[in-house]
């Protein structure tokens, strides 16, 4: 075999004993898995708590499986419900077959159900966890690849993917790897929505709109080269169809969003602000408690002769020190000395006025 090809795997399933392992399920949970926590790392950054988009994704990732099943059911029926199919086979999901459009649709319900349920807004949500969930998209891609399909038409390119089945009316040979298209255009898809969500600072569901938007273009050219069976509306593949109507939709929720609603969301999840204001609040309270504690101990401790001795030079400002009493005894007048001045000096000025007054009459 050349070794420039891709080549694909003898087998899309191993067994621990009695136990399947299915390589499309584990791209699915893995990519769930990356889809979380990513979510959770821009959600905590947004202003959210740690675990709400994994409560939240309980309900979204069961609502999402139903929702891309019955997309594909739906879709390609005459493989489950024409003559000689078991209708059974519709609930043999590990088999592949999951359509985007119905896991993206059910899915947000069931997001919604989960950020009603904790008073979240679903805009906001759906912005963090969008992309996420492209990178979940890159990831589930390569279950295609586990169970060779979803390929595209024949080709000689040193990237070609070599299909070796013959199960389903597969026929051997070397086409386009679309399943790989499009895992890069979902890697791509992610890294311009983060991107784009840092430089614009977009919200109010603008991020996972710009997702949608970014992910039909790619999806439009890529459904295009695929030569799987598929339903037709004027020469067009039914997705191609879809992937232009919902392009559109998301263009159009863009630009009336941001002329309603520009900017983003200051909050994203009340319950963590309540919770964050309700913990300063504590610790203000505990901070003053102890300092009324300390201040109603002090003159206790001090009057049972538990705590410090008092500082003897802790005296009123107008009453000197002990140290200081001798300098100021020298330093203050003798006021008894200051009288007996004044008595001798008017003891001198009355026998002066004595002398004085004959003096006056003979004149």
């Amino acid at each position: 075999m050349d070794l420039s090809y891709i080549p694909s795997p003898s087998r899309g399933v191993l067994h621990l004993g009695p136990i399947p392992l299915r390589g499309y399920a584990f791209c699915i949970i893995i990519g769930v898995f990356v889809a979380v926590w990513l979510g959770n790392r821009r959600w905590v950054a947004r202003g959210g708590r740690s675990g709400t988009v994994a409560d939240i994704a309980v309900w979204a990732v069961p609502f999402g499986l139903v929702g891309g099943r019955l997309y594909h059911v739906i879709t390609d029926y005459e493989l489950y419900f024409s003559s000689g199919r078991d209708w059974v086979d519709a609930f043999k999901v590990w088999e592949g077959g999951l359509g985007i459009w119905g896991a993206i649709a059910l899915g947000a319900l069931g997001a919604w159900i989960g950020a009603r349920r904790r008073g979240i807004p679903m805009p906001a949500y759906a912005d963090a966890v969008a992309p996420g969930i492209a990178l979940a998209q890159a990831i589930g891609r390569w279950g295609n690849w586990f169970n060779q399909e979803l390929y595209g038409r024949e080709t000689h390119v040193p990237w070609a993917l070599h299909i070796t089945s013959s199960e389903g009316g597969r026929v051997p040979g070397y086409y386009h790897p679309t399943f790989l298209y499009e895992s890069l255009w979902c890697i791509g898809v992610a890294i311009l929505v983060i991107w784009a969500d840092r430089r614009f600072k977009l919200g109010h569901g603008r991020v996972f709109a710009l997702y949608v938007a970014a992910y039909c273009v790619g999806r439009a050219w890529i459904e295009y080269m695929r030569v799987d069976d598929a339903h037709h509306i004027l020469g067009l593949r039914l997705n191609d169809w879809t992937a232009l109507i919902v392009f559109l939709l998301a263009v159009a929720y863009i630009v009336v969003s941001a002329k309603k609603r520009p900017g983003r969301e200051p909050v994203v999840e009340p319950a963590a602000v309540a919770a964050g204001a309700a913990g300063e609040d504590s610790g203000t309270e505990t901070v003053s408690a102890a300092a009324a504690d300390d201040e109603a101990k002090g003159p206790a401790l001090d009057k049972t002769g538990d705590g410090p001795a008092a500082d003897v030079t802790d005296v009123p400002p107008d009453q000197p020190a002990a140290g200081d009493a001798s300098d100021a005894a020298r330093d203050t007048p003798d006021e008894g000395s200051d009288d007996r001045a004044d008595d001798k000096t008017g003891t001198a000025q009355a026998e002066d006025a004595k002398d004085e007054a004959p003096a006056t009459k003979n004149s």
